[in-house]
């Protein structure tokens, strides 16, 4: 006799039972609505994409190490989207001269990278992407960046709880060209500085070395000897005196922030968790004006930001902000006295549900004793018994579970009474 089959996922993603699927859902509800107040429309496309969309301009590490990639029956190379912005920018591309510009287009679904399952990290992860097409670099960047605060600040956070830290593409090519480098030499120094918060200090010293004799970031602190690179500075720091100035006043400063795709051409940022608990970056973006321009035709210029669903829901266990997850759960539990109460029952829960009520129906012979116990263990509030009696009176008992309180309601006066206590 054969072993039977591992009931355990595949290495590094999830089940969602009904209790994880509710806790994910208020999530993204939550984001939806906040998106919706900003006129945002959702988009989606299909998880599956060929390769070389990803191999034009994705991070070199997660193209090389991280894709799930395979050939398929039509000897096809094909990858499951790690990301969804080189997604978005063929969409775009595809239907450019038809579009009304500017976009405002957000997706939420999942995406799969090969890599280490740690805290934080998965290999399949559901990511919400928000984007603004088709403003150059100005109001567009202040909006997008507000807008990653609103959506936190809607869970409950306030700006004590997460930092911004901004940087910009632009002043770093500045600084290394001042420094003297080129080509590959600049994107050998910005794969290297988007790994300096994991170096120790020494390692990433010594790294730099190896590439240029002049550290660029030390044009950066001090620029006086480098006009271009003090123009640049001094834009990036404009803009966040003018996000302050809109309501944004935890956003700051910092060198090395550069974000790992290769796509970006100005303004980046990534949003920090400050409790000590949970110290690491939540999510980022900034602005990518050439990817359209990859399909043909002119630039179109785009800046946008990504967010996680795990190092969100990190970040809300951290700081006890998890929404309601109560609202798709059944509010009352219809119980049966017999087995031949049940189709009566299920035509009572029909008008209950009509009025907007969530309503489980019995379906087993268990006794009254027994259903009540079934509702406590499934959290519903509320049980009533629905039999002959009750059919002829139109009257029902309700009960609060949580309580023990009971109190006599005719079937209109239901729907109002759960929703009220639900």
């Amino acid at each position: 006799m054969s072993e039977p089959l591992s009931t355990d996922p595949y290495k590094g993603v999830r089940d969602f039972y009904p209790a994880d699927w509710a806790r994910m859902e208020a999530m993204f509800t939550r984001i939806r609505e906040t998106l919706a107040l900003w006129g945002y429309e959702e988009y989606n496309a299909s998880p599956l994409e060929r390769s070389e969309l990803y191999e034009a301009k994705t991070s070199e590490e997660i193209v090389n190490e991280q894709t799930y990639t395979f050939i398929d029956r039509g000897d096809r190379s094909v990858t499951l989207r790690p990301e969804m912005t080189p997604t978005l920018a063929r969409m775009v591309a595809a239907k450019r001269r038809e579009l009304s510009y500017s976009l405002r287009w957000f997706s939420i679904g999942n995406r799969f990278r090969y890599e280490r399952p740690q805290k934080g990290r998965l290999r399949e992860f559901y990511q919400t992407d928000i984007d603004l097409i088709g403003l150059p670099e100005g109001e567009a960047d202040i909006e997008v960046v507000r807008l990653a605060a609103t959506i936190l600040k809607s869970f409950g956070a306030t700006e004590k709880d997460f930092v911004i830290r901004m940087n910009s593409r632009p002043l770093l090519n500045a600084a290394c060209a001042a420094a003297g480098l080129s080509g590959e030499s600049v994107r050998q120094y910005l794969r290297l500085l988007d790994k300096k918060s994991k170096m120790p200090p020494e390692a990433f010293a010594a790294a730099s070395s190896t590439i240029s004799a002049t550290d660029p970031l030390s044009l950066i602190e001090d620029s006086s000897s480098a006009p271009e690179v003090a123009l640049e500075k001094q834009r990036l720091l404009d803009r966040i005196t003018t996000l302050a100035e809109r309501g944004v006043s935890n956003v700051v400063f910092d060198t090395s922030i550069t974000r790992g795709f290769d796509y970006y051409t100005g303004m980046v940022f990534e949003v920090y968790d400050t409790n000590i608990e949970n110290p690491r970056a939540l999510f980022g973006g900034g602005r990518y004006d050439g990817l359209v321009a990859l399909f043909g035709g002119d630039p179109i210029p785009a800046v946008g930001f990504a967010l996680g669903d795990v190092t969100l829901a990190d970040f809300l266990d951290t700081h006890a902000l998890v929404p309601d997850t109560s609202g798709g759960r059944p509010q009352i539990y219809l119980g049966t006295p017999v087995p031949s109460d049940i189709p009566a029952a299920q035509t009572f829960a029909d008008t209950l549900r009509k009025e907007g009520a969530r309503v489980f129906v019995n379906l087993t012979p268990r006794g009254l004793g027994d259903q009540i116990k079934d509702a406590v263990k499934r959290s519903i509030p509320f049980f009533a018994a629905y039999g002959a009696n009750e059919a002829a009176s139109q009257t029902v008992r309700v009960k609060t579970l949580a309580t023990g309180e009971e109190v006599s309601l005719s079937a209109s006066d239901i729907p109002a009474r759960v929703r009220a206590g639900n």
